[in-house]
């Protein structure tokens, strides 16, 4: 069994210029094998190498190549080149290309593509953005309810080639309306004599072109496809969208999620080829709005001046209680908001969740004020001078302070998803750093207002 050549070869054969022995090679990789190759070499390589493959195989690689490495080719590549490969890509890959070049460049590549191509791609990116619309693809296989079963086999051998998947074939009327969806299973399994209609069951699901890409993950979540139909509101049959591409909206979206969590805005590109300007921009107005909100933090404690300076012993425990509160309330955060993508909860189900985290957030902090009590006593016992004669009341302001705390921490992170989203905002702004800051502010008065009622008269 021959190897493939190593990526130290291929380089050894591009400088050598050994170009008809380095093409022979190259039609024995898997398309992702080529593209794990090409991104491992510099660009001048890449393009050669590139430049070598027959136009089916390189058109599948360029599918799956990185963005940057997409936009290097088509910079570089002849016109020619570009209108091969764009018009061999699948419509619904050509578009995500598209929908990342500048204007001007994209409609000069479109008058590359064939009348055909022009048309769907077209279609396509008539769509907004974020529709299922955009995802969709014209390649699928439909059949007529009046065929048999041998009529069926026989046009998918011979249109088949071009389909995006043979596992659902789709049946429409004379009008191209959507009446039922078929496994390929169904018809490989049935008399070649059998009609169409004595499969149907006249029961499918199936995707509107307008409808939000996010909508869509959770139908093919719910319905365990691998492809979807597409129809408009009269139920015409548009196209499909496969999982792969549902596979891809769902990263990007768990990936904007995620950085706005960490408190900053989604980033459009991937991280190191975001332009830093643009990352700083991103990244400073929540960290501004963060300060500003600590700065009622200082402002809480400058209200409290007065218990401070009489019992300076106080300040030594901030940090603990605005920690132990603003961790509560980012561990909340992310619970409700990854619940909520995954529609395991929704905005009907708020008092549940309210009852749970009430609930949670009492135990969580019986179990944190315990573990602050008995730091306080065993401290205590160990350097009687550090806290004074009064050590079991501190231990208790403490204790119970906690309890306070990260109970509205749970409770504050766990309905800030839900009123944002009632609110028509984006969950995941309700981001850890902002609620942290939040029980910041209030923890301090929670914690103060226990020290007043337990250390009045002695210490206060």
């Amino acid at each position: 069994m021959n190897q493939h050549p190593t990526t130290d070869q291929i380089t050894s054969l591009i400088q050598e210029g050994e170009f008809f022995k380095l093409k022979q090679a190259l039609k024995d990789f898997e398309p992702s094998e080529l593209v794990e190759l090409i991104e491992a070499e510099e660009e001048r390589e890449q393009l050669i190498i590139f430049r070598l493959l027959p136009l089916r195989l390189a058109t599948q690689v360029f599918e799956y190549l990185e963005l940057e490495v997409q936009k290097h080719f088509l910079a570089n590549l002849t016109q020619e080149k570009i209108a091969d490969i764009l018009n061999e890509m699948s419509p619904d890959d050509r578009t995500a290309l598209l929908e990342f070049l500048p204007d001007d460049f994209v409609k000069e590549l479109i008058q590359t593509l064939s009348e055909p191509e022009r048309k769907v791609t077209l279609e396509l990116l008539g769509y907004p953005e974020y529709s299922v619309g955009r995802l969709m693809t014209p390649d699928y296989i439909a059949i007529r309810e009046t065929w048999t079963v041998q009529q069926v086999l026989d046009y998918i051998r011979r249109h088949g080639g071009q389909s995006e998947t043979l596992s659902m074939i789709y049946v429409t009327d004379s009008r191209g309306v959507l009446i039922d969806d078929i496994r390929i299973r169904e018809f490989l399994l049935a008399p070649l004599d059998k009609p169409v209609s004595e499969i149907m069951d006249r029961r499918f699901v199936s995707l509107r072109a307008m409808q939000d890409q996010e909508e869509a993950i959770e139908v093919f979540r719910r319905n365990d496809r691998v492809a979807l139909p597409v129809v408009n509101d009269e139920g015409y049959l548009f196209g499909i969208v496969t999982i792969d591409d549902i596979l891809d909206i769902r990263e990007e979206e768990d990936t904007e999620d995620i950085q706005k969590l960490g408190g900053s805005e989604a980033l459009d590109e991937p991280y190191l080829t975001s332009p830093l300007l643009n990352m700083v921009r991103k990244r400073a107005g929540w960290l501004v709005i963060l300060l500003i909100g600590e700065m009622f933090t200082a402002t809480a404690m400058g209200f409290f001046e007065d218990e401070i300076a009489k019992a300076v012993v106080l300040a030594l425990f901030i940090p603990l209680i605005i920690s132990a509160g603003g961790n509560a309330g980012s561990q909340a955060t992310s619970l409700i908001i990854r619940a909520m993508s995954l529609g395991e909860i929704t905005l009907g189900e708020w008092w549940r969740v309210m009852r749970r985290e009430l609930a949670a957030g009492l135990m969580l902090g019986v179990i944190l004020g315990t573990v602050g009590l008995i730091r306080i006593l065993v401290w205590a016992y160990l350097y009687p001078k550090d806290y004074g004669q009064h050590y079991l009341l501190i231990g208790f302001t403490v204790g119970l302070s906690l309890v306070g705390i990260v109970l509205w921490g749970s409770l504050a992170g766990s309905m800030l998803p839900l009123l944002l989203k009632r609110l028509g905002a984006d969950p995941a702004t309700s981001s850890a750093p902002f609620v942290a800051t939040l029980v910041d502010v209030t923890g301090l008065v929670i914690y103060f207002s226990f020290a007043v009622l337990f250390l009045r008269g002695t210490l206060l």
